[in-house]
Protein backbone atom coordinates (compact mmCIF):
# COMPACT_ATOMS: atom_id res chain seq x y z
CA UNK A 1 0.00 0.00 0.00
CA UNK A 2 2.81 2.25 0.84
CA UNK A 3 5.60 3.20 -1.34
CA UNK A 4 8.38 2.79 1.31
CA UNK A 5 11.94 4.52 1.28
CA UNK A 6 13.73 1.82 -0.18
CA UNK A 7 11.31 0.84 -2.97
CA UNK A 8 11.93 4.91 -4.02
CA UNK A 9 14.11 7.68 -2.79
CA UNK A 10 12.47 10.98 -1.27
CA UNK A 11 13.15 13.03 -4.21
CA UNK A 12 11.11 10.55 -6.24
CA UNK A 13 8.38 10.18 -3.62
CA UNK A 14 7.83 13.82 -3.36
CA UNK A 15 7.73 14.24 -7.20
CA UNK A 16 4.94 11.30 -7.96
CA UNK A 17 3.31 12.61 -4.97
CA UNK A 18 3.10 16.13 -6.67
CA UNK A 19 2.16 14.62 -9.63
CA UNK A 20 -0.74 13.13 -7.81
CA UNK A 21 -1.82 16.26 -6.54
CA UNK A 22 -1.90 17.79 -9.62
CA UNK A 23 -3.31 15.46 -11.91
CA UNK A 24 -6.41 15.39 -8.93
CA UNK A 25 -6.62 19.23 -10.10
CA UNK A 26 -7.19 18.26 -13.89
CA UNK A 27 -9.37 15.36 -12.84
CA UNK A 28 -11.56 18.00 -10.91
CA UNK A 29 -11.19 20.68 -13.60
CA UNK A 30 -12.52 18.69 -16.42
CA UNK A 31 -15.36 17.08 -14.29
CA UNK A 32 -16.48 20.30 -13.32
CA UNK A 33 -14.97 23.36 -15.09
CA UNK A 34 -16.78 26.28 -12.68
CA UNK A 35 -15.66 24.60 -10.16
CA UNK A 36 -18.59 22.74 -8.11
CA UNK A 37 -22.23 24.11 -9.14
CA UNK A 38 -24.44 21.70 -7.30
CA UNK A 39 -24.56 19.50 -3.97
CA UNK A 40 -23.41 16.38 -5.40
CA UNK A 41 -20.85 18.32 -7.41
CA UNK A 42 -19.76 19.64 -3.95
CA UNK A 43 -19.48 16.50 -2.39
CA UNK A 44 -17.46 15.05 -5.24
CA UNK A 45 -14.79 17.36 -4.80
CA UNK A 46 -14.64 16.84 -0.93
CA UNK A 47 -13.97 13.41 -1.86
CA UNK A 48 -11.28 13.63 -4.56
CA UNK A 49 -9.61 16.08 -2.15
CA UNK A 50 -9.93 13.91 0.35
CA UNK A 51 -8.16 11.24 -1.37
CA UNK A 52 -5.84 13.31 -3.18
CA UNK A 53 -4.33 14.31 -0.07
CA UNK A 54 -4.28 11.15 1.30
CA UNK A 55 -2.60 9.72 -1.43
CA UNK A 56 0.04 12.46 -1.44
CA UNK A 57 0.94 12.11 2.27
CA UNK A 58 1.08 8.40 2.28
CA UNK A 59 3.15 8.82 -0.98
CA UNK A 60 5.69 11.66 0.36
CA UNK A 61 5.45 10.66 3.94
CA UNK A 62 6.37 14.88 4.39
CA UNK A 63 5.09 17.21 6.54
CA UNK A 64 5.69 19.31 3.49
CA UNK A 65 2.32 17.74 1.56
CA UNK A 66 0.30 19.99 3.74
CA UNK A 67 1.45 22.81 1.78
CA UNK A 68 2.56 21.21 -1.16
CA UNK A 69 -0.69 19.07 -2.11
CA UNK A 70 -3.05 22.48 -2.04
CA UNK A 71 -0.59 24.40 -4.28
CA UNK A 72 -0.35 21.84 -6.73
CA UNK A 73 -4.10 20.67 -6.76
CA UNK A 74 -5.10 24.54 -7.13
CA UNK A 75 -2.68 24.49 -9.69
CA UNK A 76 -3.91 21.71 -11.85
CA UNK A 77 -7.55 23.08 -11.50
CA UNK A 78 -6.44 26.39 -13.16
CA UNK A 79 -4.02 24.60 -16.01
CA UNK A 80 -7.12 21.93 -16.45
CA UNK A 81 -9.91 24.02 -16.67
CA UNK A 82 -11.14 24.54 -20.17
CA UNK A 83 -11.62 27.94 -21.90
CA UNK A 84 -15.32 29.94 -20.29
CA UNK A 85 -17.28 32.49 -20.51
CA UNK A 86 -17.60 34.52 -17.10
CA UNK A 87 -15.58 36.58 -14.71
CA UNK A 88 -15.67 33.76 -11.70
CA UNK A 89 -13.42 31.57 -14.28
CA UNK A 90 -11.56 34.35 -16.47
CA UNK A 91 -8.59 36.38 -15.61
CA UNK A 92 -8.48 37.69 -11.92
CA UNK A 93 -9.70 41.33 -11.89
CA UNK A 94 -8.46 42.18 -7.86
CA UNK A 95 -7.90 45.89 -8.52
CA UNK A 96 -12.15 46.25 -8.89
CA UNK A 97 -14.85 45.37 -6.79
CA UNK A 98 -16.60 43.66 -9.51
CA UNK A 99 -13.60 41.52 -9.72
CA UNK A 100 -12.99 40.99 -6.24
CA UNK A 101 -16.51 39.41 -6.18
CA UNK A 102 -15.93 37.33 -9.07
CA UNK A 103 -12.31 35.69 -7.50
CA UNK A 104 -14.50 34.97 -4.02
CA UNK A 105 -17.42 32.99 -5.63
CA UNK A 106 -15.04 31.08 -8.39
CA UNK A 107 -11.96 30.46 -6.58
CA UNK A 108 -11.78 31.58 -2.99
CA UNK A 109 -15.05 29.65 -2.19
CA UNK A 110 -14.46 26.52 -3.85
CA UNK A 111 -10.58 26.52 -3.17
CA UNK A 112 -11.73 26.84 0.75
CA UNK A 113 -14.20 23.83 0.17
CA UNK A 114 -11.27 21.77 -1.57
CA UNK A 115 -8.37 23.15 1.24
CA UNK A 116 -10.18 21.83 4.69
CA UNK A 117 -10.68 18.87 3.00
CA UNK A 118 -7.95 18.36 1.63
CA UNK A 119 -5.82 18.95 4.81
CA UNK A 120 -7.71 16.21 6.41
CA UNK A 121 -6.77 13.84 3.40
CA UNK A 122 -2.98 14.99 4.38
CA UNK A 123 -3.04 14.26 7.77
CA UNK A 124 -5.04 10.99 7.26
CA UNK A 125 -2.16 10.31 5.09
CA UNK A 126 0.78 11.07 7.47
CA UNK A 127 -1.19 9.36 10.65
CA UNK A 128 -1.48 5.95 8.69
CA UNK A 129 1.95 6.33 7.40
CA UNK A 130 3.70 6.90 10.53
CA UNK A 131 1.03 3.92 12.16
CA UNK A 132 2.53 1.07 9.81
CA UNK A 133 6.22 2.99 8.67
CA UNK A 134 9.70 1.62 10.09
CA UNK A 135 11.19 4.43 9.23
CA UNK A 136 10.88 7.46 11.95
CA UNK A 137 9.35 10.70 9.92
CA UNK A 138 11.50 13.95 9.59
CA UNK A 139 9.12 16.50 11.66
CA UNK A 140 9.81 19.26 9.12
CA UNK A 141 8.91 23.00 9.75
CA UNK A 142 4.39 22.09 8.94
CA UNK A 143 4.29 19.59 11.73
CA UNK A 144 0.44 18.61 11.70
CA UNK A 145 -0.08 14.23 11.65
CA UNK A 146 -1.62 14.83 15.39
CA UNK A 147 -5.07 13.24 16.10
CA UNK A 148 -5.83 16.79 17.24
CA UNK A 149 -5.41 18.06 14.40
CA UNK A 150 -7.29 15.15 12.42
CA UNK A 151 -9.87 15.54 15.31
CA UNK A 152 -10.23 19.47 14.63
CA UNK A 153 -10.51 18.95 10.52
CA UNK A 154 -12.70 15.83 10.91
CA UNK A 155 -15.16 18.28 12.60
CA UNK A 156 -15.17 20.82 10.24
CA UNK A 157 -15.12 18.81 7.22
CA UNK A 158 -18.58 16.56 8.87
CA UNK A 159 -19.62 20.06 9.63
CA UNK A 160 -19.73 21.13 5.96
CA UNK A 161 -20.91 18.15 4.75
CA UNK A 162 -24.37 18.67 7.26
CA UNK A 163 -24.84 21.84 5.66
CA UNK A 164 -24.71 21.05 1.58
CA UNK A 165 -26.78 18.08 2.36
CA UNK A 166 -29.12 20.25 4.19
CA UNK A 167 -31.84 20.50 1.59
CA UNK A 168 -34.11 23.52 0.21
CA UNK A 169 -37.63 24.10 0.39
CA UNK A 170 -40.23 26.93 0.81
CA UNK A 171 -42.93 27.36 3.59
CA UNK A 172 -46.41 26.13 3.02
CA UNK A 173 -48.93 28.90 2.68
CA UNK A 174 -50.73 29.72 6.28
CA UNK A 175 -53.89 30.66 6.96
CA UNK A 176 -54.87 33.51 9.79
CA UNK A 177 -55.37 30.84 12.26
CA UNK A 178 -51.57 29.72 11.91
CA UNK A 179 -52.67 26.29 10.07
CA UNK A 180 -51.56 25.32 6.73
CA UNK A 181 -54.56 26.23 3.75
CA UNK A 182 -55.79 22.92 2.68
CA UNK A 183 -54.98 22.95 -1.06
CA UNK A 184 -52.75 25.23 -1.50
CA UNK A 185 -49.47 24.41 -3.45
CA UNK A 186 -46.10 25.96 -2.39
CA UNK A 187 -43.39 23.77 -4.34
CA UNK A 188 -40.20 24.30 -5.65
CA UNK A 189 -39.86 22.20 -8.74
CA UNK A 190 -37.22 21.20 -11.80
CA UNK A 191 -38.52 21.52 -15.00
CA UNK A 192 -37.11 20.73 -18.53
CA UNK A 193 -38.23 21.99 -22.39
CA UNK A 194 -35.83 19.43 -23.89
CA UNK A 195 -32.72 20.97 -22.62
CA UNK A 196 -31.38 21.15 -18.68
CA UNK A 197 -33.29 21.50 -16.08
CA UNK A 198 -34.39 24.77 -14.78
CA UNK A 199 -36.15 25.57 -11.42
CA UNK A 200 -39.70 27.25 -10.96
CA UNK A 201 -41.39 28.25 -7.26
CA UNK A 202 -45.06 27.77 -7.24
CA UNK A 203 -47.10 29.29 -4.53
CA UNK A 204 -51.04 29.06 -4.83
CA UNK A 205 -54.02 29.20 -2.36
CA UNK A 206 -56.17 27.84 -4.73
CA UNK A 207 -54.91 26.08 -8.02
CA UNK A 208 -57.58 27.08 -9.85
CA UNK A 209 -56.92 30.79 -9.89
CA UNK A 210 -55.13 32.60 -12.59
CA UNK A 211 -51.89 31.99 -13.21
CA UNK A 212 -49.06 34.59 -13.03
CA UNK A 213 -45.44 34.26 -14.13
CA UNK A 214 -42.92 36.74 -12.76
CA UNK A 215 -39.60 37.08 -14.90
CA UNK A 216 -36.70 38.17 -13.17
CA UNK A 217 -34.52 41.20 -13.67
CA UNK A 218 -30.39 41.43 -14.30
CA UNK A 219 -30.02 39.23 -16.59
CA UNK A 220 -28.99 36.59 -14.14
CA UNK A 221 -31.02 37.58 -11.03
CA UNK A 222 -32.94 34.83 -8.63
CA UNK A 223 -35.73 36.41 -7.05
CA UNK A 224 -37.23 33.32 -5.26
CA UNK A 225 -37.15 34.66 -1.68
CA UNK A 226 -38.33 38.05 -2.74
CA UNK A 227 -41.34 36.76 -4.25
CA UNK A 228 -42.08 34.58 -2.21
CA UNK A 229 -42.31 37.39 0.69
CA UNK A 230 -43.74 40.40 -1.77
CA UNK A 231 -46.26 38.54 -3.33
CA UNK A 232 -47.65 37.05 -0.56
CA UNK A 233 -50.76 38.21 -1.09
CA UNK A 234 -50.66 37.92 -4.25
CA UNK A 235 -51.01 34.08 -3.78
CA UNK A 236 -54.49 34.68 -2.39
CA UNK A 237 -55.81 35.22 -6.09
CA UNK A 238 -53.20 34.04 -8.29
CA UNK A 239 -50.80 31.04 -8.99
CA UNK A 240 -47.27 33.36 -8.76
CA UNK A 241 -44.80 31.16 -10.60
CA UNK A 242 -41.12 32.69 -9.91
CA UNK A 243 -38.65 31.28 -12.32
CA UNK A 244 -35.00 31.09 -12.10
CA UNK A 245 -33.72 31.28 -15.91
CA UNK A 246 -31.26 29.16 -17.40
CA UNK A 247 -27.76 30.31 -15.59
CA UNK A 248 -29.38 31.81 -12.94
CA UNK A 249 -29.70 31.04 -9.33
CA UNK A 250 -31.19 27.39 -8.37
CA UNK A 251 -30.55 27.21 -12.33
CA UNK A 252 -26.80 28.11 -12.67
CA UNK A 253 -25.73 24.81 -13.62
CA UNK A 254 -27.42 25.31 -16.63
CA UNK A 255 -25.11 28.05 -17.73
CA UNK A 256 -23.25 25.84 -20.20
CA UNK A 257 -22.65 25.21 -23.43
CA UNK A 258 -22.97 29.39 -23.36
CA UNK A 259 -23.20 29.81 -27.05
CA UNK A 260 -26.99 28.20 -26.25
CA UNK A 261 -27.26 30.54 -23.97
CA UNK A 262 -28.76 33.24 -26.20
CA UNK A 263 -31.65 35.80 -26.09
CA UNK A 264 -33.70 34.06 -28.55
CA UNK A 265 -33.18 30.41 -26.02
CA UNK A 266 -34.51 32.57 -23.09
CA UNK A 267 -37.68 34.18 -24.94
CA UNK A 268 -38.45 30.00 -26.48
CA UNK A 269 -38.19 29.20 -22.87
CA UNK A 270 -40.57 31.68 -21.55
CA UNK A 271 -43.08 30.10 -24.33
CA UNK A 272 -42.03 26.69 -23.62
CA UNK A 273 -42.83 27.26 -19.65
CA UNK A 274 -46.02 29.05 -20.40
CA UNK A 275 -47.31 26.07 -21.95
CA UNK A 276 -46.16 23.90 -19.41
CA UNK A 277 -48.25 26.08 -16.64
CA UNK A 278 -51.23 26.14 -19.27
CA UNK A 279 -51.37 22.77 -19.25
CA UNK A 280 -50.75 21.96 -15.91
CA UNK A 281 -53.45 24.86 -14.63
CA UNK A 282 -56.00 24.13 -17.52
CA UNK A 283 -55.61 27.43 -18.33
CA UNK A 284 -56.11 29.11 -22.25
CA UNK A 285 -53.76 31.98 -20.84
CA UNK A 286 -51.63 33.19 -18.39
CA UNK A 287 -50.21 36.68 -17.08
CA UNK A 288 -47.23 38.13 -17.22
CA UNK A 289 -45.16 40.19 -15.21
CA UNK A 290 -41.89 41.42 -15.64
CA UNK A 291 -38.80 43.12 -13.68
CA UNK A 292 -36.05 44.96 -15.33
CA UNK A 293 -34.75 42.55 -17.76
CA UNK A 294 -37.68 40.50 -17.33
CA UNK A 295 -39.37 42.96 -19.29
CA UNK A 296 -37.46 42.68 -22.23
CA UNK A 297 -37.60 39.14 -22.51
CA UNK A 298 -41.52 39.50 -21.47
CA UNK A 299 -42.03 41.81 -24.32
CA UNK A 300 -40.67 39.88 -27.02
CA UNK A 301 -42.60 36.85 -25.45
CA UNK A 302 -45.97 38.66 -25.57
CA UNK A 303 -44.80 40.16 -28.93
CA UNK A 304 -44.30 36.34 -30.55
CA UNK A 305 -46.81 34.65 -29.32
CA UNK A 306 -49.79 36.98 -28.16
CA UNK A 307 -52.25 33.59 -28.06
CA UNK A 308 -50.55 32.85 -24.69
CA UNK A 309 -51.53 35.87 -22.69
CA UNK A 310 -53.76 37.28 -20.93
CA UNK A 311 -52.09 40.96 -20.41
CA UNK A 312 -48.03 42.23 -19.73
CA UNK A 313 -47.52 43.87 -16.96
CA UNK A 314 -43.96 45.79 -16.98
CA UNK A 315 -42.51 46.63 -13.53
CA UNK A 316 -38.58 48.43 -14.38
CA UNK A 317 -39.54 48.56 -17.86
CA UNK A 318 -36.60 48.70 -19.72
CA UNK A 319 -36.81 49.74 -23.88
CA UNK A 320 -33.26 50.48 -25.35
CA UNK A 321 -30.31 48.96 -23.43
CA UNK A 322 -27.62 50.84 -25.37
CA UNK A 323 -29.31 54.28 -25.39
CA UNK A 324 -30.30 54.40 -21.65
CA UNK A 325 -26.29 52.99 -20.89
CA UNK A 326 -25.70 56.31 -22.97
CA UNK A 327 -27.15 58.63 -21.02
CA UNK A 328 -26.39 56.85 -17.51
CA UNK A 329 -22.55 57.39 -18.65
CA UNK A 330 -23.38 61.01 -19.10
CA UNK A 331 -25.46 61.27 -15.51
CA UNK A 332 -22.56 59.25 -13.89
CA UNK A 333 -19.95 61.84 -15.12
CA UNK A 334 -21.65 64.43 -14.43
CA UNK A 335 -22.62 63.26 -10.90
CA UNK A 336 -18.58 62.77 -10.63
CA UNK A 337 -17.88 66.33 -11.66
CA UNK A 338 -20.60 67.46 -9.21
CA UNK A 339 -19.12 65.37 -6.51
CA UNK A 340 -15.55 66.35 -7.04
CA UNK A 341 -15.22 62.59 -7.76
CA UNK A 342 -12.21 62.53 -10.24
CA UNK A 343 -11.21 59.44 -9.40
CA UNK A 344 -14.97 57.92 -10.32
CA UNK A 345 -14.88 60.16 -13.51
CA UNK A 346 -11.34 58.72 -14.22
CA UNK A 347 -12.57 55.27 -13.98
CA UNK A 348 -15.07 56.00 -15.99
CA UNK A 349 -13.87 57.45 -18.72
CA UNK A 350 -10.97 54.53 -18.74
CA UNK A 351 -13.96 52.45 -19.26
CA UNK A 352 -15.21 54.89 -22.83
CA UNK A 353 -18.94 55.24 -23.77
CA UNK A 354 -21.48 52.41 -24.22
CA UNK A 355 -21.74 50.13 -25.37
CA UNK A 356 -19.00 48.87 -22.99
CA UNK A 357 -16.22 46.40 -24.33
CA UNK A 358 -15.29 45.50 -20.47
CA UNK A 359 -19.18 44.13 -19.49
CA UNK A 360 -19.90 43.51 -16.88
CA UNK A 361 -17.23 45.84 -15.09
CA UNK A 362 -18.39 48.47 -16.29
CA UNK A 363 -21.94 48.29 -15.70
CA UNK A 364 -21.19 46.90 -12.08
CA UNK A 365 -19.71 50.56 -11.64
CA UNK A 366 -22.28 52.38 -12.85
CA UNK A 367 -24.83 49.91 -10.80
CA UNK A 368 -23.01 51.11 -7.68
CA UNK A 369 -24.18 54.92 -8.19
CA UNK A 370 -28.21 53.88 -8.61
CA UNK A 371 -29.03 55.06 -5.56
CA UNK A 372 -27.49 58.35 -6.32
CA UNK A 373 -29.16 59.10 -9.75
CA UNK A 374 -32.84 58.09 -8.18
CA UNK A 375 -34.73 60.99 -7.08
CA UNK A 376 -35.28 61.52 -3.46
CA UNK A 377 -38.04 59.35 -2.41
CA UNK A 378 -38.95 57.13 0.34
CA UNK A 379 -40.30 53.51 0.03
CA UNK A 380 -43.78 52.46 1.70
CA UNK A 381 -43.42 51.20 5.04
CA UNK A 382 -45.14 48.05 4.26
CA UNK A 383 -42.11 47.14 1.48
CA UNK A 384 -39.30 47.94 4.62
CA UNK A 385 -41.08 46.82 7.38
CA UNK A 386 -41.50 43.41 5.56
CA UNK A 387 -38.34 43.11 3.97
CA UNK A 388 -36.79 43.95 7.56
CA UNK A 389 -38.71 41.06 8.98
CA UNK A 390 -37.81 38.50 6.32
CA UNK A 391 -34.22 39.46 6.49
CA UNK A 392 -33.63 37.93 3.13
CA UNK A 393 -30.10 39.66 3.03
CA UNK A 394 -28.22 40.51 0.32
CA UNK A 395 -29.72 39.37 -3.22
CA UNK A 396 -32.06 37.45 -1.02
CA UNK A 397 -29.68 34.90 -0.29
CA UNK A 398 -30.70 33.89 2.99
CA UNK A 399 -33.85 32.73 1.62
CA UNK A 400 -34.59 29.33 2.68
CA UNK A 401 -35.44 28.38 -1.24
CA UNK A 402 -31.65 28.42 -1.48
CA UNK A 403 -29.42 25.62 -0.28
CA UNK A 404 -25.62 26.09 0.44
CA UNK A 405 -24.46 25.77 -2.86
CA UNK A 406 -27.24 27.92 -4.23
CA UNK A 407 -26.27 30.78 -2.32
CA UNK A 408 -23.37 30.96 -4.00
CA UNK A 409 -24.82 30.50 -7.59
CA UNK A 410 -27.52 33.25 -6.70
CA UNK A 411 -23.99 35.56 -6.77
CA UNK A 412 -22.17 33.59 -9.37
CA UNK A 413 -25.11 33.91 -11.51
CA UNK A 414 -26.06 37.56 -11.90
CA UNK A 415 -22.08 37.62 -12.77
CA UNK A 416 -21.66 35.33 -15.26
CA UNK A 417 -25.10 34.98 -16.65
CA UNK A 418 -24.94 39.14 -16.72
CA UNK A 419 -21.43 38.93 -19.00
CA UNK A 420 -23.29 36.58 -21.53
CA UNK A 421 -26.77 37.59 -22.08
CA UNK A 422 -26.37 41.45 -21.54
CA UNK A 423 -24.28 42.59 -24.91
CA UNK A 424 -26.79 40.39 -26.71
CA UNK A 425 -29.42 43.34 -25.34
CA UNK A 426 -27.44 46.13 -26.72
CA UNK A 427 -29.23 45.48 -30.40
CA UNK A 428 -33.02 46.06 -28.74
CA UNK A 429 -34.85 49.02 -28.77
CA UNK A 430 -38.57 48.44 -27.97
CA UNK A 431 -39.63 51.53 -30.05
CA UNK A 432 -38.66 50.10 -33.47
CA UNK A 433 -38.71 46.15 -32.59
CA UNK A 434 -42.00 45.98 -30.44
CA UNK A 435 -44.54 49.61 -31.37
CA UNK A 436 -47.47 47.39 -31.18
CA UNK A 437 -48.51 44.60 -28.42
CA UNK A 438 -51.98 42.35 -28.95
CA UNK A 439 -52.73 42.11 -25.56
CA UNK A 440 -53.47 44.50 -23.11
CA UNK A 441 -50.44 46.49 -20.76
CA UNK A 442 -50.11 47.59 -17.67
CA UNK A 443 -46.68 49.28 -16.68
CA UNK A 444 -45.39 50.27 -13.25
CA UNK A 445 -43.49 53.76 -13.31
CA UNK A 446 -41.43 54.98 -10.24
CA UNK A 447 -41.22 58.46 -10.39
CA UNK A 448 -37.64 58.43 -8.58
CA UNK A 449 -36.29 55.98 -11.53
CA UNK A 450 -33.45 57.30 -13.19
CA UNK A 451 -34.20 59.39 -15.94
CA UNK A 452 -32.25 57.71 -18.35
CA UNK A 453 -34.59 54.27 -18.07
CA UNK A 454 -38.05 56.55 -16.99
CA UNK A 455 -37.85 58.70 -20.32
CA UNK A 456 -37.45 56.10 -22.80
CA UNK A 457 -39.96 53.84 -21.25
CA UNK A 458 -42.38 56.90 -21.26
CA UNK A 459 -41.66 57.64 -24.84
CA UNK A 460 -42.58 54.01 -25.85
CA UNK A 461 -45.30 53.68 -23.87
CA UNK A 462 -47.01 56.94 -25.73
CA UNK A 463 -46.39 55.34 -29.36
CA UNK A 464 -47.21 51.79 -28.14
CA UNK A 465 -50.35 50.61 -29.70
CA UNK A 466 -51.91 48.00 -27.68
CA UNK A 467 -56.00 46.88 -27.03
CA UNK A 468 -55.88 48.64 -23.77
CA UNK A 469 -53.09 50.70 -21.87
CA UNK A 470 -52.59 51.82 -18.48
CA UNK A 471 -49.57 53.65 -16.88
CA UNK A 472 -49.32 53.86 -13.09
CA UNK A 473 -47.10 56.24 -11.92
CA UNK A 474 -46.12 56.32 -8.34
CA UNK A 475 -43.79 59.12 -6.31
CA UNK A 476 -42.24 56.74 -3.70
CA UNK A 477 -40.91 54.81 -6.11
CA UNK A 478 -38.06 54.16 -8.40
CA UNK A 479 -36.63 50.76 -11.00
CA UNK A 480 -38.23 47.79 -8.88
CA UNK A 481 -41.49 49.18 -8.27
CA UNK A 482 -43.29 45.64 -8.37
CA UNK A 483 -41.72 45.19 -4.81
CA UNK A 484 -41.72 48.44 -3.64
CA UNK A 485 -45.48 49.06 -4.38
CA UNK A 486 -46.52 45.52 -3.90
CA UNK A 487 -49.54 46.20 -2.25
CA UNK A 488 -50.59 48.31 -5.21
CA UNK A 489 -49.67 45.87 -7.63
CA UNK A 490 -52.02 43.78 -5.86
CA UNK A 491 -55.03 46.11 -5.93
CA UNK A 492 -54.47 46.76 -9.42
CA UNK A 493 -54.28 43.33 -10.57
CA UNK A 494 -57.54 42.87 -8.49
CA UNK A 495 -59.28 46.28 -9.25
CA UNK A 496 -58.32 46.61 -12.85
CA UNK A 497 -56.10 44.03 -14.80
CA UNK A 498 -58.53 40.81 -14.20
CA UNK A 499 -61.88 42.73 -14.37
CA UNK A 500 -60.53 43.95 -17.97
CA UNK A 501 -58.81 40.91 -19.21
CA UNK A 502 -59.76 37.70 -17.44
CA UNK A 503 -62.42 35.45 -18.82
CA UNK A 504 -63.47 31.79 -16.84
Amino acid sequence: MFISDSFMSWPGRMVLGMLVAGSGGVLAARMMPRGPVTTSQALITMGICLLVGTLVAVITGSNWSMLAAPVLYFLGVELGRPDLVGPTVGPLRLNEAYGILAFVLGRLLPGLLSLVTMLLGVRLGLILRRMVSETPQSEGILAGESFLGLGLLSVVVIGLVILLLRPASTPPLFAESGQPIPGSIARLEKVSFGGPEQTILIRAEDPENPVLLYLSGGPGQSDLGYTRVLFRDLAEDFVVVSWDQRGTGKSYPSLDPTDELTFEQAVADTHELTEYLRKRFGEEKIYLLGESYGTMLGVFAVKQRPELYHAWIGSGQMVDITETDRRLYGEILAYADQQGNQELRDQMEAYGPPPYADIPYANGTVMGYYQALYAPYTPPRAYVELGQEARLGFMNINSQEYNLVDKANVLRGLVDMFTIMYPQLEALDLRRDAPELDVPVYILDGKAEVAARRDLTLEWFDSLQAPRKRVYSFQNAAHSVAFEQFQELHRILIEDVLPETYEE
